[in-house]
C-alpha cells in the first residue's frame, strides 16, 4: 500500500481544490448573460439585415451578420401589450385574459386601473432572478401600473423607464406639461408625459428618450460586470412607436426621404441603432461580450400609417397577416451561435422563456404552463425545432376575430370571416390562396385553432369602455363566426 507524507497530501488537496474551482468556473461560464433588445412597432424591412435600403443600421447589421438571422421570427400578438405579456409569461395572452392593451392611464377607468399581467404568471425575469441572475429592464413596461405589477416585484432588480405603453421623447416637452398640470392640481395624467423612474423613484431625465434608455442599458451592463453572477437585461425601446419625434442631428441623415413621416421614423430607428452600438461597446469594454447572448426583435409589425415598411409582407401592426406578427429577429453569441447564417424555420417569442431558462440552468415552476419550446438545439443545428407544430395568432374585432396559423411552410388566415391558405415559403406576401387545392390541410389547421381557442379566458380588461360594451353587445368571442362550417365555405 502506497504511503503519502503530509507534504504530498497537501499538494494533492491543493490540486483537488484547483480542479474543483476550475470545474465550478467552467460550469458558471456555460450560463450566458442574456440581453434582449426589443423595438416598438419596427417594420420588417426597416433594418439593413432585413432589407432596408433607406435606413442605415450598421450596429444591428454587424450583430446580425455575426449571428443567426431568424427570417421567420414571430411575436405572440399583433400589438404591443399582449405581445410583451405573452413573451414574458411564455403563454398566449388570450389564455390569461390579456388579448387587449391596458387602457391608457388618462382614461382613468376604475375597474381596470388595478389590472396587469396576472401575478399567478411567473415571468421569465423572475425565473432567471431566482436562478441567481442579476436582472434589469430599461424602457417601456406596459404590463400594469399598480405596485403588485411593478418590474421590481416581477423579477427585475433594476428598472429605469416608464410603466405605460408609450412616451414623449423630448424631456423639455413632457416635463413642462407634467409640471403645469401638477401645479394645477391634476391627479390623473397621460402616461406619455409622466416623468421616468428608477426603481420607483422619479428621475429628472434630460436626454432624448432613446439616448437615455441606451445610456441606462450601458450603465446596467457596467454595474452587472462587477457582480459574481450572470445578468439578464431587457432593453425595451419605445422607438419607433408614435409620437414620431426625432433629433435634428438624426433627421439630417435622412434629408433625402421626402415623406415626412418616413423621414422622422428613419431618424428614430437611426437613434436605436446608435444606442445598440453603445450597449455593444459596454459589453466589449467590460469583457462581457464573449459570454453574452443578444436577441433582437420588434414587439409587432410596423405601423403603416406611421412611416413603417413591412415589405414584402402583407399589412402591418394589428394584422394577423405576416406583416403584423412576423418581425426582424436575430440571435448573437460569439462562438456559440452560428455566424453568417439564416434560420428559416419559425421561431416564436414564446420560445424565449423555455430557451432562456435552459441556458440559465433555471428551474421553471412545476405548475407553470408554457406554449413555447426550447429551440436552442434546432437553432444551433439549423434544423426545424417544431416540425409539424403550429403557432397561432388572434386579433379580436367588434363582432368576430381574425386568426393566423403557421405550420411548417403553411399559413392559414381567417380575416373578415374568410379563410385562406398560403405557402409562405414561396409567397411571403400572402397573395395566392391555395385553400381550394389544399382544403384538407386548411381543415386540419382550423380544427387545431378551434381547439386552441377553447383554452382562452374572458378578457380581464379592454382598451376602453366602448370596446368592452361592444364585446358584450356582440356576444364575443363568437367562435361561430369563424369556426362554423358556413365560415369555412365562404
Amino acid at each position: 500500500m502506497q504511503k503519502f507524507d503530509l507534504r504530498s497530501i497537501a499538494v494533492l488537496l491543493f490540486v483537488g481544490c484547483v480542479m474543483l474551482s476550475n470545474l465550478c468556473a467552467a460550469t458558471a461560464d456555460e450560463r450566458p448573460n442574456i440581453v434582449l433588445i426589443m423595438c416598438d412597432d419596427l417594420g420588417y424591412a426597416d433594418v439593413g439585415f432585413s432589407g432596408a435600403t433607406d435606413i442605415k443600421t450598421p450596429s444591428l447589421d454587424a450583430l446580425a451578420r455575426a449571428g443567426t438571422i431568424c427570417t421567420s421570427g414571430y411575436v405572440v400578438h399583433p400589438f404591443c401589450g399582449p405581445s410583451r405579456m405573452g413573451m414574458f409569461a411564455g403563454r398566449y395572452p388570450h389564455a390569461f385574459g390579456a388579448p387587449f392593451n391596458l387602457p391608457p392611464s388618462a382614461l382613468n377607468i376604475e375597474e381596470y386601473k388595478s389590472k396587469g399581467i396576472p401575478v399567478e404568471e411567473t415571468m421569465i425575469s423572475k425565473v432567471l432572478q431566482d436562478a441567481g441572475y442579476f436582472t434589469g429592464i430599461v424602457g417601456k413596461w406596459h404590463m400594469g401600473f399598480m405596485p403588485e405589477f411593478h418590474p421590481n416585484v416581477r423579477g427585475f432588480d433594476d428598472f429605469y423607464g416608464f410603466l405605460g405603453g408609450g412616451h414623449e421623447y423630448f424631456p423639455e416637452k413632457y416635463r413642462s406639461v407634467f409640471a403645469r398640470q401638477s401645479k394645477a392640481g391634476k391627479k390623473v395624467f397621460n402616461e406619455y408625459i409622466v416623468p421616468l423612474e428608477h426603481n420607483g423613484e422619479r428621475v429628472d431625465e434630460t436626454e432624448y428618450m432613446t439616448d437615455a434608455l441606451s445610456r441606462e442599458g450601458a450603465r446596467f451592463i457596467e454595474d452587472a460586470s462587477t457582480k459574481d453572477a450572470p445578468f439578464f437585461l431587457f432593453v425595451s425601446y419605445n422607438a419607433p412607436h408614435t409620437p414620431l419625434q426625432a433629433k435634428e442631428e438624426d433627421l439630417k441623415h435622412y434629408a433625402s426621404i421626402k415623406d415626412e413621416k418616413r423621414r422622422t421614423y428613419a431618424a428614430m430607428v437611426h437613434a436605436v441603432d446608435r444606442g445598440v452600438g453603445e450597449v455593444v461597446e459596454a459589453l466589449n469594454s467590460t469583457g462581457e461580450m464573449k459570454d453574452t447572448l443578444i436577441v433582437f426583435l420588434s414587439d409587432n409589425g410596423g405601423k403603416l400609417g406611421a412611416g413603417a415598411n413591412n415589405g414584402p409582407l402583407k399589412r402591418g401592426k394589428g394584422s394577423v397577416y405576416e406583416g403584423g406578427i412576423r418581425v426582424p429577429m436575430f440571435f448573437h453569441w460569439p462562438d456559440r451561435v452560428p455566424a453568417g447564417q439564416k434560420f428559416d424555420w419559425p421561431v416564436s417569442a414564446l420560445d424565449f422563456y423555455p430557451t432562456f431558462a435552459a441556458l440559465g440552468k433555471a428551474s421553471i415552476p412545476d405548475d407553470k404552463s408554457l406554449d413555447g419550446k426550447n429551440i436552442w438545439d434546432g437553432l444551433i443545428a439549423g434544423s426545424d425545432p417544431r416540425d409539424g407544430e403550429m403557432l397561432f395568432s388572434m386579433r379580436h374585432h367588434a363582432a368576430f376575430s381574425n386568426i393566423g396559423i403557421r405550420q411548417d411552410n403553411w399559413k392559414a388566415t381567417c380575416v373578415g370571416k374568410r379563410w385562406a391558405l398560403y405557402d409562405v415559403a414561396d409567397d411571403l406576401g400572402e397573395e395566392s390562396d391555395l385553400s381550394q387545392q389544399h382544403g384538407e390541410q386548411l381543415d386540419k389547421m382550423i380544427v387545431a385553432a378551434q381547439a386552441w381557442s377553447q383554452q382562452h379566458s374572458q378578457p380581464q380588461w379592454f382598451h376602453s369602455r366602448e370596446s368592452r360594451d361592444k364585446w358584450n353587445e356582440m356576444g364575443m368571442p363568437n367562435p361561430e363566426a369563424v369556426f362554423s362550417e358556413k365560415a369555412r365555405r365562404r
